[in-house]
Formats: C-alpha cells, structure tokens, sequence
C-alpha cells in the first residue's frame, strides 16, 4: 500500500492541507479560509475555534480521496507569534492575537526595563518586538488581569492544532525561536526571563527540534477527520522556517523569498549569525542544529490583498463574470504601468512594520499623486513598493556579510506572477527562480514529517531529491539602474515621515 504524509499549514487568512506521496509528489492540496478580526486600529486577532473547524473540513477532504491508513505521518507549520490562551480545562480565555498585532508597544517596553534590552538581545537574537508572543502575554496581564489569572497554557498558533489533533502539548525549536522567551542560541525556554517577567516555564509547552515525533493523533480524531488514531505528528516549523524546508534553503548561501500575506527574506546559516542593529531575526532553523536569518516586512501580499479588496472592486466583479483570480486582473493593469509609476510611490506599511523599521506607528502611503495618476500607477506603485521593502532586507544581509549563491527562490501567492516574479529580480539585482512546487510551508511541513517517520532520508537529503526549479528571472541592468535611484527616494520616505507618523498615532 502507497504511503502519504500529510502538510498543515495554518496561515492568517486560511489553512492549506497538502497531501505528499513517497516520491516526494502533492497528490491532493485543500485551502479553507477563515476571518481576521480587527476590533481596533492595530489589532489583530482570530478566533482559534474557527481554525480547528477549517482544519477538519480540510483533512476531511484529503482523506476522502485515500484509504486513511495509508498516512504515516502529519506536519505542523503555520503563522508565527501568536498566542492563544488556555485555562486548566483546556478552553480558550481569549482571541488568538495574531503576529501583526501592534497593541503591545508598552509591554515591549516593560519587558526591555525588566529583563534588560542588551540581555535579552543577548539571549533571543532579537530585540522584542509588538508581534513576538512575550508581549502579548503581559499585554493580556495589564489589561484583562482576571484572564491572566486563569492561564494554565500559552500556545503558538500551529501548536493549538496539535494539541486539538493529539491532546499534547508540544512546539518546535523555530516558532519558539519568536516569542522573546527563548535561548536561540541554546535551543531551550530561557528561564532568566520567564522569571524576570513572571511568567511559569509549565504554561509553555516542551520544545522539540522539528523532524521530531512529538506525539500522536487522538482516538476522537478519526470520526472528525477519518485520520487514523496512533498517527505520528512531527514538531513542525513556523510557517518561514517550513517554507524554507519546501524550497530547499538547507544550506548556506541559499536564500529565499516569501511573497505571503507578510515578505520575507530568510537566509540559511550553520552557526548563530545576529545582525548586531537587530534589524533582521535570527532563529533556530528547521534543519536540526542549525540557524537562520529573516527580514520580515508585515504586508507583502496583505497590501496588494488590501487594494484588492478597497480600490478593486471592479476588478473583483470582472473576475466572477471571466472566471479569473482578480489579482491576474490587477496584474494586467499593472504591466500597462510604466517604471516608477509616472513618479508614485507605495510605502507598504499599512499594518506597521518589522524589518528595517521595528515601528507599530508606521502607515501605509501612497506618495507623488498628481492629476496624471492612473489606477494601474497606483497597482504597481503597491507591487514596487513590496519589492523595495523586500530589497531592505537584502541590502541589510549583504551589508553584514551574509553570502549569496546567485539566486533567490520564490514562493507564496505573490510568485505566481512571473511580472512580480521579474519586478523582483530587477529591483533588488538578483536573479530570482520559482519552484515546481507551490505548496511553500505546508510541503515543508509534509516533508518534515516524512523525514521525521523514516518515509524520507534526513531532511537535508530530502530537500535536494525532491525541489525542483522551474524558471528564472535575469535582472536588467538598466531597470535595476533605475530602480536603485528610485529606492533612494523610497528610503528617504518613511525618515522623513516618521514623526509624522508618531503624531497620527496619537490622535483619538
């Protein structure tokens, strides 16, 4: 009998089940979407039932076109930093407060005063930031102290799937990696800060490195899912962590590039690598023993998701009537734009930014509109201006030494376009290749799990048999030329609006 191993990836806007063979092959994928709830300016949360509920009709799906005693194993990845709240009876206290929430600027800073901003620098690899899971502990303790005292668990979004899955409790060595309460040098829970802050080292779960077995599926998960009881699930990754496993950046010198709902640059590395600006992440990679570094800029494709859904309605509808994706329709507008969008420029922080601005206060702009301005200006001014907080993250790795092997590999919703694909390799002067495969974290996740049951050979070995690259993209020298002058006014930009920006954030 044919044996499979199952991918989740719990993402931010939906979860993606992917079904892989022994050979390294998707078979099946299912994408079931749910909510992003926004209450406030800054906030972002979701309600964790509502993932487990799409989580089940997405393994049902898989498991309906297989006999279900044929999976082997099963993967966990998905979007990092939350935290999600549990009391002793195992029922959530509250909404999941999603990675690009920025409501907990004063615990951020509470946290700096406490345990010290050089130690804990010294000790995560990071400073900390308004995404990472530490704050919003605090946060949930300043301000809902009744919630707080009835914690018993503080879980990692993918890790709540796992313990709905199992009834374990477990996480991995990368999504640990951004909460502010890890080693990451010493691939452990840091017991110096989780008593500076108070936090019990029993609410977090055991950490494990990701091709390991961390527990098993539940007796009651077969009637919801058809998955069989006894089935092995590996620890996983966070979703940039798996991703880079699905796209095979297990060795140094590969870097890739995630064009998901955030953007991220993510660069391999064999031994603990820390930008001493703190402007980009270092954490524990998938890869057993190993490291990695991040640029994360907060809305790569949420921007051009948030133009869609304000400025693209009409697009919207002239999809339903062709059937098409309304985003093959913005593309198209767009490729009619020319370079530098008759002098618009997007600033792409409509929900604050990381990577190179840790600022929960910046906002999304759209700079130089004149009488002349068309909508495709304003399409592609969105798509140059991801491209340009992408190319940040590269500058910021190429400045502190980090080799690059003469491409990037892309991924996520974005690389589906070969025009952004190509926008890409000029603005930021790489080449940039897409894979086969398409699935990003959810395979990696699979092939974590294949690696962690024996299916596949160690992880590293697994990549190489099965990633494949499907096309290049070459730079053009005189795009690139140009595109370079245009970055200089992109940076200069946000410097010059930054008090701006702190003044708005104060207005009721």
């Amino acid at each position: 009998m044919k044996k499979y191993v199952i991918g989740i990836d719990l993402g931010t806007t939906g979860v993606k089940s992917v079904l892989v063979d022994e050979k390294g092959r998707v078979v099946s994928s299912c994408v079931e979407e749910y909510p992003l709830i926004t209450p406030k300016p800054g906030w972002a949360q979701q309600d964790p039932e509502a993932w487990w509920q799409a989580t089940v009709r997405a393994l049902n799906s898989l498991t309906r076109k297989i006999n279900p005693s044929s999976i082997s194993g099963i993967g966990l990845t998905g979007q990092m930093h939350g935290s999600v709240f549990l009391d002793e009876d195992r029922n959530v206290l509250y909404p999941a407060i999603l990675w690009c929430d920025q409501r907990t600027a004063e615990e951020c800073q509470q946290i700096n005063k406490k345990v010290g901003e050089e130690k804990i620098f010294d000790i995560t690899c990071n400073p900390v930031l308004t995404g990472f899971q530490a704050p919003k502990i605090l946060w949930l303790k300043n301000n809902h102290p009744e919630i707080y005292k009835r914690i018993k668990k503080v879980l990692l979004p993918k890790d709540y799937i796992r313990f709905r899955l199992t009834g374990e409790f477990a996480t991995d060595v990368s999504d640990a990696s951004g909460t502010s309460l890890f080693d990451v040098r010493k691939r452990n829970w840091s017991q110096e800060i989780l008593d500076a802050l108070e936090i019990p080292v029993d609410w977090l779960p055991s950490s494990f490195e990701s091709v390991e077995i961390t527990a098993k599926t539940s007796s009651e998960i077969q009637n919801l899912t058809g998955i069989p009881a006894g089935v092995p699930v590996a620890a996983g990754a966070g979703d940039q962590a798996a991703g880079a496993i699905g796209t095979g950046i297990t060795k140094e010198k590969l870097i890739s590039i995630s064009l998901g709902t955030s953007g991220v640059v993510f660069a391999f590395s064999d031994k603990v690598f820390v930008d001493p600006k703190g402007r980009l992440h270092t954490f524990c990679h998938a890869v057993p023993g190993k490291w990695h570094l991040m640029g994360v800029m907060l809305s790569a494709g949420g921007s051009f998701r948030w133009f869609r859904d304000v400025l693209g309605e009409k697009e919207k509808e002239e999809a339903k009537i062709k059937g098409k994706d309304p985003y093959e329709i913005l593309v198209s507008l767009a490729e009619k734009a020319p370079m530098g969008c008759d002098g618009v420029v997007f600033l792409p922080y409509i929900a604050g930014e990381r990577c190179p601005y840790p600022d929960p206060n910046a906002k999304g702009v759209f700079f130089g509109i004149s009488l002349k301005t068309k909508k495709s200006d304003l399409i592609r001014a969105v798509l140059e201006g991801v491209s340009f907080g992408l190319r940040d993250s590269v500058e910021i790795m190429k400045e502190i030494g980090l080799p690059f092997g003469g491409h990037c590999r892309v991924s996520g919703g974005g690389a589906r376009s070969a025009f952004w694909t190509k926008l890409l390799a000029d603005i930021i002067g790489e080449k940039m290749v897409r894979l086969v495969s398409e699935e990003g974290p959810a395979y990696g996740a699979a092939l974590l799990a294949g690696s962690g049951t024996k299916m596949f050979p160690d992880i590293g070995k697994t990549c190489e048999m099965f990633i494949e690259i499907k096309d290049e993209f070459i730079p053009d020298p005189e795009n690139y030329k140009f595109y370079t002058e245009l970055y200089e006014i992109y940076k200069g930009l946000y410097k010059q609006l930054k008090n701006s920006f702190d003044l708005i954030a104060e207005l009721p």
